[in-house]
């Protein structure tokens, strides 16, 4: 009996994410950036949104799978668009991988301290999805992707890409 390409889809998103040190772990936190929509507030973030769609596109190449209409019309998740752009990032930055990125990205936004789910757990991670989604972050973008020490610019007004772009910068990784 053939998994449900839900199912596959995820395992494939997740082996991308998953810490090889305990890949137990974090599986229900990565369940949950995957049924979390995202949700784009600044008009360049649609990129990230469609980067994320992409993603399934490649999962159907890579797959030899035919393409699934279901899964093709449903909205992006944070978890896409977080994978999606760890491999922008890797590509910006060949000296680390999509999954160091992606990590990354999970000790920004406070995430990563969620190795197992518990009820407790579920109304913090919500609370951080929420103030990542719909730029609830400070002005230097504590909270979100990519905080930064020193910017002129407000975090929450500026797309994902150049809010990298200048993360980059203040850690001279340009």
């Amino acid at each position: 009996m053939n998994e449900p390409i839900e199912n596959e889809y995820f395992n494939w998103l997740f082996a991308k994410s998953y810490d090889r040190d305990n890949p137990r772990m974090y599986v229900d936190l990565i369940k949950i950036l995957h049924s979390t929509e995202f949700i784009w507030v600044v008009p360049g973030d649609k990129h990230r949104c469609d980067d994320g769609i992409e993603l399934r596109t490649d999962f159907f190449r890579e797959t030899r799978t035919e393409p699934d209409e279901a899964l093709m019309s449903q909205p992006c998740s944070v978890l896409e668009v977080l994978i999606a752009f760890a491999r922008r990032a890797n590509f910006q930055t060949s000296h680390m991988s999509l999954r160091k990125w992606f990590w990354i990205f999970m000790e920004n936004l406070l995430l990563d301290q969620y190795r197992q789910v518990t009820l407790t757990d579920l109304p913090k991670i919500n609370d951080i999805l929420n103030r990542f989604i719909w730029r609830l972050y400070d002005s230097h973008g504590f909270g979100g992707l990519f905080p930064l020490s020193h910017t002129i610019h407000d975090q929450r007004k500026v797309e994902i890409w150049y809010q990298f772009c200048e993360y980059l910068e203040e850690r001279g990784m340009m």
